[in-house]
């Protein structure tokens, strides 16, 4: 079994051209939050260095803006299903992380 088609079995989806458009989405949405970052900072500091906390904080917002662009790129490429329910599973681990664990 190669690595695509492990990765059909894993995502559970009915192909490998599937699984290609899949993998698309998310080369096109790191692209594009690899290419907004530049543009971003100029805007903000100009061609000056870029302060820490810039940095900081654009390192925890960027979660969310990836998170909305890959559902838009999912949407575009026609596979808005999938990563709808990829978020949902994202989220639902994130949050199980900070819920107090039952004791029995």
């Amino acid at each position: 079994m190669n690595w695509l088609q492990r990765l059909q079995a894993r995502w559970k989806v009915g192909s490998l051209f599937q699984v290609l458009i899949i993998l698309v989405v998310f080369a096109c949405t790191g692209f594009t939050v690899l290419f907004l970052k530049r543009p971003l900072f100029n805007f903000c500091f100009g061609n000056d260095v870029i302060p820490l906390f810039a940095s900081i904080i654009y390192y925890v917002l960027i979660l969310p803006i990836y998170n909305l662009l890959l559902l838009f790129y999912g949407f575009v490429f026609g596979q808005f299903s999938f990563f709808w329910e990829f978020e949902k599973r994202f989220f639902n681990r994130i949050i199980s992380i900070f819920r107090p664990k039952n004791k029995r």
